[in-house]
């Protein structure tokens, strides 16, 4: 999880510093925070006994991606933007809610283990499949700019770290959505690496065509300098050539006179 957090850091210091969110999704980091919400309530002792741990880390991570939900708002590149955002928020506020007061009051023991165990799960499963916008993206345009390698990188080490968590404390609630998220941060990272150079292809390609254009235009403007310098030297040579001749008549004249 914390690996995760830094990979979206780095996404978020270039939003702060641009002040837009550009083509960036926010999807990602509502899908987390209702991920990290849902893992937090399983792991406390009177849900899941023995999994503390699992509480402590997603509720820090609560806490994060909260700040990334509301600075990702702030930013937004425009009110759709905005208010996309802040529609999937309230969804997942109200879903989480719903699981708690459920939880609460109409679930005890074992029962209310496994239903807050299938929530999560769910959910967590959401939250891995929540990029498949950006790789389709990705595909589509043949750049990874709006996919960052770390936070794919990171997405495919905190997915491997808690299945292999759940797989020692048998516990598939926690193995099956974060081996589900290993297999997508491998997809991610393979996309990176196909189409990591295709973007500074493309630019190298735009620089070389503008270039051209520019060499080409130079050229023109050079050529149409040139025939104009033509042009006058050939009046000025035409208006030399009048010049003695005009002469020569009028001596002729001044002879016979």
């Amino acid at each position: 999880v914390t690996r995760r957090r830094n990979g979206c850091r780095l996404t978020f210091k270039r939003i702060v510093k641009s002040r837009s969110t550009e083509d960036f999704s926010g999807v990602p980091y509502v899908a987390t925070l209702l991920n990290c919400l849902l893992s937090a309530w399983y792991g406390l002792p009177f849900v899941s006994p023995h999994n503390l741990l699992v509480s402590t880390i997603n509720g820090a991570g609560t806490v994060i991606e909260a700040v990334y939900v509301v600075l990702f708002l702030v930013f937004a590149i425009n009110g759709r933007t905005r208010a996309k955002v802040a529609g999937l928020l309230a969804l997942i506020l109200t879903v989480f809610a719903g699981v708690v007061l459920i939880s609460l009051l109409a679930l005890h023991g074992q029962h209310r283990k496994i239903f807050c165990g299938f929530a999560a799960t769910i959910f967590s499963i959401c939250m891995y499949a929540s990029p498949l916008s950006i790789m389709r993206l990705v595909i589509k345009t043949k750049s990874v700019e709006y996919m960052p390698f770390f936070l794919s990188l990171f997405v495919f080490l905190c997915g491997t770290s808690w299945f292999i968590y759940g797989l020692i404390g048998r516990d598939p609630f926690i193995a099956v959505p974060n081996g589900f998220g290993c297999g997508l941060g491998t997809l991610q990272l393979i996309l990176y690496a196909i189409y990591r150079d295709w973007g500074g292809k493309d630019k190298t390609d735009q620089k070389v065509v503008s270039s051209s254009k520019a060499k080409g235009m130079d050229s023109s403007a050079a050529d149409a300098d040139a025939m104009e310098m033509g042009s006058i030297k050939h009046e000025e040579n035409s208006t030399n050539k009048k010049e003695p001749s005009s002469l020569l008549s009028n001596g002729g004249k001044a002879q016979r006179t």
